[in-house]
């Protein structure tokens, strides 16, 4: 039998090559992503290994949790505990860690590298073995600084230039006084850093006196443990902890693997829906070839094999089409790894140096994935092959499919795509991540229920394209005939494409409702004309404010800031604004009470208010960050959303009590309104600053569409593995439908039907499975659009469903191209076949 299985693969190598195709390219991205993630995961983890060289141990300062109706505070890491940690048996050099967000511009005024991985800090006296200099000096004062040769090298600066840079609003101009390198995982990402004198770091970090951690580095036959030790004895408890260096880097390197299994999750999801449209075509064609070789397994029968040696056959014959797959798809993949991490480097994203990872447990995916798919696609077939009589198979009764096993099928469909319906209903009743995992399970349901009943659906919806078949005579009849001739096939043929085209409708429709009803909460939720933020969202310096208020021709500003608070036992976030002008700078409904903020005077969100059972007239108690408590009253209560919620306070009533004053944002308003001079006047007055953004409700929306934009483009480029996958499916199905049919062919030829009338009959009936296809994609999409959006919306008041009839027109018109281009060799094979050949074949 293994001989017999092995001559049938042999036999059969063009007919397989489409399968083999499938699971390869399954294969490659499963592999493919594996390869990539673990690269660049194994250079980051290097990478920032080396970084803490010069730390054994850290003591970091910890924060109290929030009790009664006081806020937990982040103890202080001071200049005595520094020195005393210095002192400390066993201990060599002690250093004090300064950072906080440094945006630096390159000479044209453009921000070096990528927003959150601009970080600064402060560099440790005239030497610092951390960052080894590679030209100039230590920096020295508020006019020096020392950036990374990364740095240097991208925006084209050396020592003795002037640089622009940003730490938290207003532009500084220090000098290069040093060059040096550093083993940084950010910087090695694409990231910057600027290193200030200690004095300097404090002081722009807001840090004057103090440490965000303190790095010991031990003597000489001192251990980690025991410096670890030795430190804890000096070092008050509650104020501080400690890290040993090693632990820092395991640490680090987690964190390194945790993100980026986000994205290697993501792509293996990807992955799986490719293997997973690629099975129904390995299905498919295993499921013919064992049709055309019935008669030769009733032989096999007759002889003496049983029903376990017939199976046993197509298994093999599987496991000998997987494993070459598989092998070919590991390879690509391995390109593909290869591949991906240029592409990264092309674009601009860095990444650390470092080998190519090829882990035994990516091989090991590989070859089980690949086996594994095609030997499950292939068993259901063979079994059924096993099971036929020899008798029947032999005198071909077994062919049609009985009433009996439609009726079970079609029921077994109807109930799945029931069950599908009723689960994604009930989940668009519930709210927010609580209807996430039955949606998942309904929408699992439906597109099972469906596949099975495709058969069934296949019958109208091709019987409804018969008018316009007529036009095209015999060709277009007979095209319609054999497209609902074998419905099974048609069905497994149409529905690796109703799968790719599920997703994509479905995640279009979701990305522009959500798109269009961020779009209308920022409209409605806000009269301001500009908001100003930084480009990373850290804090602004209340000097943006200052500069921004004093201009000619704002009439209104309010800086908003965050700050913590308990109120009745419960953690709440406190919003600072200028009670005078919010009402000028949002437009936000208010369900009871008054707009009135000032003094005592607060309004809040429903949600808040709900929670707390406050209405308008309330009292309530509020203890600030600062320990100091206050009462204040519920003058109104508003609709809240995601741009605007919370308790907002005056900022004169808030401001005493905040440790640092930092604006999340700056709202204002002009007396000509919105215009590029306006844009050019608020931007010039900060100085030009690059990690300054200043963005009216169009830059708002632009940046949303921006967003949104990527993330689709993304996701079409994954997905369209799915449809290529789907193109080889129909390809493979009419190529085995053309060979099934060759008698007949033949026969078509005699009788007068010329070349170009059966080209035509085999293009049109690819054009009708593929169009069939579409549509039912394009229906599941919209279905599963709008009950996704049901959920978002429960938690989203200006959520709104918009249908996206040009992208589905185009979607729609992209299943017919893969028709007419899938049936461009089937139809060419099929009318080249010889007419007398093909009559006398069986």
């Amino acid at each position: 039998m293994f001989r017999t299985a092995l001559r049938n693969v042999l036999a059969h190598k063009a007919r397989l090559l489409m399968t083999v195709l499938a699971v390869m390219l399954g294969v490659a991205f499963v592999s493919g992503t594996l390869v990539f993630t673990n690269t660049i995961s194994d250079a980051y983890q290097k990478s920032s290994a080396k970084g803490f060289d010069q730390v054994d141990v850290a003591i970091q300062p910890k924060t109290q949790d929030d009790k009664g109706d006081k806020v937990g505070k982040e103890q202080k890491l001071t200049q005595a505990l520094l020195e005393k940690a210095s002192k400390v048996p066993g201990a060599g050099t002690t250093m004090g860690v300064v950072t906080g967000f440094t945006a630096i511009a390159d000479k044209d005024g453009k921000l070096v590298g990528s927003g959150f991985q601009s970080q600064g800090g402060n560099y440790w006296g005239t030497k610092d073995a951390r960052y080894p200099l590679t030209s100039g000096h230590a920096p020295k004062g508020k006019n020096e600084v020392a950036i990374d040769s990364e740095t240097a090298r991208r925006a084209g600066y050396k020592v003795g230039d002037t640089v622009r840079l940003s730490v938290d609003g207003p532009v500084l101009a220090p000098t290069v006084a040093g060059v040096f390198s550093t083993d940084d995982g950010n910087v090695a990402a694409g990231g910057s850093l600027a290193l200030f004198d200690t004095a300097t770091a404090q002081q722009l970090f807001h840090r004057v006196g103090e440490y965000d951690e303190i790095d010991v580095k031990a003597a000489s036959g001192t251990s980690q443990t025991a410096l670890r030790a030795a430190l804890d004895q000096v070092i008050p408890q509650g104020v501080a902890s400690t890290t040993t260096g090693k632990q820092l880097a395991d640490d680090q390197a987690s964190a390194i693997a945790s993100a980026m299994s986000g994205m290697k999750t993501g792509l293996l999801v990807f992955a799986g829906i490719a293997l997973f449209v690629g099975t129904f075509i390995i299905a498919n064609t295993f499921t013919m070839l064992v049709a055309q070789r019935t008669k030769e397994l009733a032989l096999l029968r007759a002889v003496g094999a049983s029903r376990r040696q017939v199976t046993r056959s197509v298994l093999v014959e599987a496991f000998l089409v997987g494993a070459v797959a598989a092998v070919a798809g590991l390879l690509a993949g391995i390109g593909i790894g290869a591949g991906m991490r240029s592409l990264m480097g092309s674009l601009g994203a860095t990444v650390p140096d470092g080998p190519l990872v090829i882990s035994p447990g990516t091989i090991a995916t590989a070859l089980l994935v690949g086996i594994l798919i095609t030997m499950l696609a292939a068993w259901l077939p063979g079994r059924r092959a096993a099971r036929i009589p020899p008798v029947a198979a032999m005198s071909s009764v077994h062919a049609q499919a009985t009433t009996k096993s439609l009726v079970v099928r079609n029921t077994i469909g109807a109930l799945f795509a029931a069950a599908g319906v009723a689960v994604v209903l009930y989940a668009t009743t519930m709210s927010g991540s609580d209807g996430q995992a039955p949606m998942g399970l309904g929408a699992v349901l439906l597109i099972i229920g469906v596949f099975v009943l495709t058969p069934l659906l296949s019958r109208p919806l091709i019987a409804a394209a018969a008018p316009v078949l007529r036009v095209f005579g015999v060709s277009g009849k007979l095209a319609r005939q054999n497209s609902v001739r074998n419905p099974r096939r048609t069905a497994a043929t149409a529905s690796a494409l109703m799968i790719g085209l599920t997703l994509i409708t479905g995640m279009t429709v979701m990305a522009g409702s959500l798109q269009k009803s961020i779009d209308k909460m920022a409209s409605s939720a806000i009269k301001a004309d500009y908001v100003v933020s930084m480009a990373n969202g850290v804090p602004l310096s209340p000097d943006v404010a200052k500069t921004l208020a004093g201009l000619d021709g704002v009439t209104d500003t309010s800086p908003l800031r965050t700050s913590p608070s308990r109120i009745d036992d419960t953690s709440e976030l406190l919003a600072g604004v200028n009670g005078g002008s919010i009402a000028k700078l949002t437009d936000l409904t208010l369900d009871e009470g008054a707009f009135k903020v000032g003094g005592t005077q607060v309004v809040v969100d429903d949600d808040t208010a709900k929670s707390h059972g406050w209405k308008a007239g309330s009292d309530l108690t509020v203890s600030y960050e600062d320990g100091k408590k206050q009462r204040l009253t519920v003058a109104g209560i508003y609709h809240g959303n995601l741009m605007i919620n919370g308790i907002m306070v005056d900022n004169a009533t808030l401001a005493p009590h905040l440790t640092d004053v930092a604006d999340m944002q700056v709202m204002l308003k002009t007396a000509g309104g919105t215009s590029d001079a306006t844009k050019n006047k608020l931007e010039k007055a900060l100085g030009k600053n690059p990690a300054i953004r200043v963005q009216d409700k169009k830059d708002i929306s632009n940046g949303i569409a921006q967003m949104f934009t990527l993330i689709l483009n993304m996701l079409y480029g994954l997905l369209a593995m799915a449809v290529i996958v789907a193109v080889l499916g129909v390809i493979n199905t009419l190529a085995m439908s053309v060979f099934e049919r060759s008698q007949e062919i033949g026969m078509l030829r005699a009788i007068g039907l010329d070349r170009k009338g059966i080209k035509r009959m085999v293009r049109l009936e690819s054009l009708v499975i593929s169009l069939f296809g579409g549509v039912l994609g394009i229906g599941l999409g919209v279905f599963f659009g709008w009950a996704a959006g049901e959920l978002v919306g429960s938690r989203m008041s200006t959520y709104e469903l918009v249908l996206p009839w040009d992208r589905m027109a185009l979607f729609l018109l992209l299943a017919g191209t893969v028709g007419v281009l899938a049936a461009l060799w089937p139809a060419r094979r099929a009318s080249r076949l010889n007419m007398l050949s093909a009559i006398k074949s069986e």
